[in-house]
């Protein structure tokens, strides 16, 4: 059985994450980033979506790279869940603090 990595897929591409060395400084907005991260889900998870139906309607496609569509979608949304908990959690820790 081979290995199967982030490299062996084709046209996987990781994400651009914004730098942190200039925090503070002129870099893009916490919420212009979210912002970008949300619509950028959405765009996967509209192409998966496109790549099904034309499946389904036998447009003729490679069903590899629908499955791998969907997962990309999938995968990406979770990831968007968790980071979404992580700012919910650290607001709530942030709500409990006495000053």
């Amino acid at each position: 059985m081979s290995n199967v990595t982030l490299n062996n897929i084709p046209n996987f591409k990781l994400p651009e994450l914004p730098s942190l060395d200039n925090a503070g400084g002129s870099g893009e907005s916490f919420a212009s980033v979210l912002s970008n991260a949300v619509h950028s889900v959405d765009q996967l998870n509209n192409s998966a979506a496109t790549q099904v139906s034309n499946l389904i309607q036998g447009g003729g496609g490679d069903i590899n790279n629908v499955m791998i569509a969907v997962e990309k979608a999938d995968v990406s949304f979770q990831l968007m869940m968790q980071v979404r908990n992580k700012i919910v959690s650290a607001y709530q820790d942030i709500e409990k603090m006495q000053f």
